[in-house]
């Protein structure tokens, strides 16, 4: 299934857009069938109040980052780090319109530059061309790596779209060089997915974590609706149902083998 198709399912099944179908039926009911239009309507609002929230979304994705932990001082050995790429920025006008990483990549880039410092081990970066663009995440990532950070890139897996991918094309390149244990770096709310993944596909994987949520205080205004609230729910629920969804179809795929 393509990033396009995937991603125009999923955003039917996550906030804002099933919830502003939600109130769109309770809208037509109110003209058909009063008795549940109310209770559809105050349903809708009351989720999208929730879920903008910095209290829901914060605790939400904590959930997902319980199942995983920081690397200590003195991290388990592995022969290589994978660094997952999350999205592209496009045409950057002070990049003189050229795509480059964004932010979510570049947090990954960054921790994946200290561990590569601190134990030497060779990189691999993995990302494709999802959304169509000329120059695959992976690409971007050396560039900023080997350019910015000074950090040497050997392999590059440009040929994924979702993170499945990610890890099949990663272990047919790595399994050349007879590597199987890897550091994997990526958000700590999608490592419980990849880590998963990646260990159906034949890694040993020793979870390398970054961007954490944090909150310095709880104060009223986590109560209070945002915007960058509602894109961690949406992020939560997208993980979720992966999560799932993903157990499921490798649990076929191996029903089936």
């Amino acid at each position: 299934m393509s990033w396009l198709v995937t991603n125009f399912i999923a955003a039917f099944l996550l906030p804002p857009l099933s919830l502003l179908l939600m109130m769109a039926l309770g809208l037509y009911l109110l003209y058909r069938r009063r008795k549940f239009a109310r209770p559809l309507l105050l349903a809708a609002f009351g989720l999208l109040w929730l879920f903008s929230t910095p209290y829901f979304a914060e605790g939400a994705l904590r959930l997902l980052e319980a199942r995983t932990a920081a690397l200590g001082s003195k991290p388990p050995a592995a022969d290589a780090i994978v660094i997952l790429g999350h999205g592209t920025y496009f045409r950057a006008p002070e990049y003189a319109g050229q795509d480059t990483v964004n932010g979510s990549t570049l947090l990954h880039l960054r921790y994946g530059a200290k561990l590569q410092r601190e134990t030497g081990h060779p990189v691999l970066v993995s990302g494709g061309k999802p959304q169509g663009n000329e120059l695959s995440e992976a690409q971007q990532m050396r560039a900023v790596l080997e350019q910015e950070f000074r950090i040497p890139v050997r392999w590059i897996e440009d040929a994924s779209d979702n993170t499945l991918e990610n890890a099949r094309y990663s272990f047919q390149i790595l399994q050349k060089a007879d590597i199987r244990r890897i550091y994997l770096v990526t958000h700590a709310w999608h490592m419980p997915r990849a880590a998963h993944i990646f260990r159906h596909a034949g890694f040993e994987v020793v979870e390398a974590p970054t961007g954490f949520t944090t909150r310095h205080r709880i104060d009223p205004l986590a109560f209070l609706p945002r915007a960058e609230s509602l894109c961690g729910s949406k992020i939560f629920f997208h993980e979720a149902i992966g999560l799932l969804w993903y157990r499921v179809k490798l649990a076929l795929s191996d029903f089936q083998a």
